[in-house]
């Protein structure tokens, strides 16, 4: 008998290669879908009786292939394939199929599969939701539950985004060197979209959201797996690997916001920090940077530090002018704007993020930060406004009830900072 856990395990982590294959063989994504559900259904039938052949892939693709061209030509009315018991007996079969695939092909098989999931012209919400479905096995309600949407509008939407894909016509051709590099790039983004979907949970409850982050860190290893010498995808599953470690720390018990600063660190997954530490090393050893490359070292730089004040912030705030060089942007500099604070003091970190106000207007995090600023400098209305503004751009109960925490602390430093016989 073999151990239904191993089974299951089997046909997860090759669901993305097989997937590949079919839809190689096929050229379309129902199909591919259909014949592998099918081969998985005949294994789990199979398996247990019989025992795991020797290559699982092989056996997945030559049974969802077989299944596929059976089902086209009944529909044909023409001869049909030889029966289930025939064609589930892969001694001879299995080696032939190995022999025949091209193991370089399964390289391109994966990364077209991942590329047709980032077509451009699908929103990115779509894009996450097709990965998640083809190439992650997630259902449509474990899918809608992360998204916090209803099952019937995420099955609409991920119809949307494959009959999309269907009239794409997505070349089929194994990717050039050019091509390659774009597609990674486009595949990178996907995963960390899919990432952050994930860790922006808004509580310590959503299960099903953070699982999202696991998800997408075993897709950068499987990326990993195929392009060894990539050092952004080194850089990428780096990063995930760091931030995700932070998971267990990230909210108090009862599910409240608790900023890195104070976080129990003893809390922080060692294990993913060591991977993720080892991946960034190797990764900066190409000498070829890259943004997820100096994102992943900003992480390691807390994640280096026992305590928060042996966070190297000189460092940081290095690595973060080199990420506003290599992608400007406003949510940079205001990250940036706290490294500096440490170094030179909240004054500076106000001035630096005053010129991003137009830019940030509706975001919550700049009021947050901005209120914080002014809340060390003693300016206290002024901080009372900002942190106004924040909550009303609060998105989770979680950020609001950390902003209303602020609030009221802010409230009694300025009682304690007022002379006595004042008034409010």
């Amino acid at each position: 008998m073999t151990d239904i856990r191993w089974i299951d395990q089997a046909l997860t982590s090759n669901r993305p290669r097989v997937l590949g294959a079919l839809l190689r063989y096929f050229r379309d994504l129902d199909t591919a879908e259909e014949a592998f559900q099918e081969a998985c259904l005949r294994a789990l039938r199979t398996w247990p009786q019989n025992g795991p052949p020797r290559d699982p892939a092989a056996w997945l693709i030559l049974v969802g292939r077989n299944v596929a061209l059976d089902v086209r030509r009944r529909q044909k009315r023409q001869q049909p394939l030889p029966d289930e018991q025939d064609i589930s007996d892969l001694d001879d079969a299995e080696d032939t199929l190995a022999e025949r695939l091209d193991g370089s092909h399964y390289r391109d098989d994966i990364l077209r599969l991942l590329f047709i999931c980032c077509h451009p012209d699908l929103p990115a919400t779509q894009q996450i939701a097709v990965a998640l479905r083809i190439v992650c096995g997630l259902t449509v309600r474990q899918i809608a539950r992360a998204f916090l949407v209803g099952e019937s509008a995420m099955e609409q939407r991920i119809t949307r985004a494959k009959a999309r894909i269907g009239t794409a016509n997505v070349p089929f051709e194994t990717p050039g060197a050019t091509e390659r590099s774009e597609r990674l790039a486009a595949v990178a983004a996907m995963i960390y979209l899919i990432f952050n979907e994930g860790y922006s949970a808004a509580d310590s409850k959503e299960l099903t959201r953070r699982a999202l982050c696991d998800e997408a860190i075993r897709l950068g290893r499987l990326l990993i797996g195929l392009f060894p010498a990539e050092p952004e995808i080194q850089g990428l599953t780096a990063l995930m690997l760091l931030q995700h470690s932070r998971t267990p720390a990230r909210f108090d018990k009862e599910g409240a916001i608790v900023l890195l600063e104070a976080q129990d660190r003893t809390l922080w997954d060692k294990v993913m920090i060591t991977e993720g530490l080892a991946l960034i090393d190797k990764a900066m050893r190409h000498r070829q940077p890259g943004a997820y490359q100096v994102q992943a070292a900003i992480a390691a730089l807390h994640a280096r530090a026992a305590r928060p004040e042996d966070t190297d912030w000189s460092g940081i705030d290095a690595l973060y002018a080199t990420l506003e060089r290599m992608q400007p942007s406003p949510v940079i500099s205001l990250n940036r704007a706290v490294a500096v604070s440490k170094l030179k003091g909240p004054e500076a970190g106000l001035a630096m993020i005053e010129p991003l106000a137009p830019r940030l207007s509706g975001y919550f995090y700049f009021f947050g930060l901005k209120g914080a600023f002014l809340r060390q400098l003693g300016r206290f209305a002024e901080a009372r406004i900002a942190f106004d503004q924040a909550i009303a751009l609060a998105t989770t109960a979680p950020e609001a009830a950390h902003i209303r925490m602020h609030l009221d602390q802010l409230q009694e430093e300025a009682g304690a900072a007022r002379p006595s016989g004042t008034e409010a």
